[in-house]
This record gives structure tokens, sequence and C-alpha cells, in this order.
């Protein structure tokens, strides 16, 4: 039977797995959009050798706001603080992810 682990040596990515959650960071989804657009550019155009955006989930948050929940790599989480001041993004908690379980890929985007 197959692991439902696979562990991934820093050697192999050249940098390590982080969640950031974001909490009420917009107050709504157009804002998100906006500061989906400089998180992008600031990790592809100034630190694409230091941070890469792997995913998000957002996060309905009540009363119209939205938090996300990131998926990035990056080299540290001094990284992950300059990407977000840069960005003009929050960054309420910074956790290294130290494995991961794949039981089913991610499902299809939701439609809002």
């Amino acid at each position: 039977m197959e692991s439902l682990w696979r562990m991934e040596s820093e050697e192999e990515v050249g940098m390590k797995t982080y969640v950031i959650l974001r909490r009420s960071g917009w107050r709504s989804p157009e804002d998100l959009q906006e500061a989906a657009g400089r998180s992008k550019q600031v990790g592809d155009d100034e630190m694409s050798d230091r941070i890469r955006w792997i995913r998000s989930y957002v996060l309905d948050e009540g009363g119209g706001s939205v938090g996300t929940v990131c998926v990035y790599q990056a080299e540290s989480p001094e990284a992950i603080r300059e990407h977000a001041s840069r960005a003009d993004l929050p960054a309420d908690e910074i956790i290294e992810v130290v494995d991961t379980v794949f039981v089913r890929p991610d499902p299809e985007p939701a439609n809002v």
C-alpha cells in the first residue's frame, strides 16, 4: 500500500513550505483581488529567488470581509514578512509545514 505521507527535503524544493494566516485582511473580494495582484508582482518580479506563492484559500470572515490561508515556499519566515510588507499584506501567523499528507487532489475552485 502506498503511503499517504510524502516527505520533501529542503534540497528537493530549495525552500521550506509555510502556511500564512491572514484574518479579515480585506473588506471585500475586490480588495483581495487587488492585493493578490500586488502579491504576485512582488513575488514574481522582486523576490522570485526567495519566495514562491503556491495557492490561497479565501475565508468568509463575515460582514463581507474576507481572509486567506496561503501556502508559500520561502527561504525563511523573514522573507515572507518582507514580501507581505512590500505588497502591503497582513501576515497574522506564519507556520512552517513539516510534511504533507496527500489524501486526494484539491477540489475545483469554488464558484462564488
